[in-house]
C-alpha cells in the first residue's frame, strides 16, 4: 500500500516516512490504536526499535531505514 503526502505529494511505502500522509484508516500494527498518527510510538512498538539515526534522532526496526544507523543497546 502506498501513500501520498497532503502536503507536497510525495508517495512512499509507510506513513512514517511522509510528513502529512493522506491515509486516514491507519492503525498501530504494534497497539491496534485507531488512526494512529505516524509518530505514534506506543510501548510496544518503542520496544521493538533497534536502531536510532546518529543525524536526526529517529528510531527505527531496520537500519536501512536511517541515514546514519547506530544500534540501540
Amino acid at each position: 500500500m502506498s501513500y501520498t503526502c497532503k502536503n507536497c505529494g510525495a508517495v512512499a511505502n509507510s506513513p512514517g516516512h511522509l510528513c502529512n500522509p493522506c491515509d486516514d484508516k491507519s492503525k498501530c500494527n504494534f497497539c491496534g490504536a485507531p488512526q494512529a498518527e505516524p509518530k505514534h510510538m506506543c510501548k510496544d512498538k518503542l520496544a521493538a526499535m533497534k536502531y536510532v539515526c546518529g543525524g536526526c534522532g529517529r528510531v527505527a526496526m531496520e537500519e536501512g531505514h536511517l541515514c546514519k544507523p547506530e544500534s540501540i543497546a
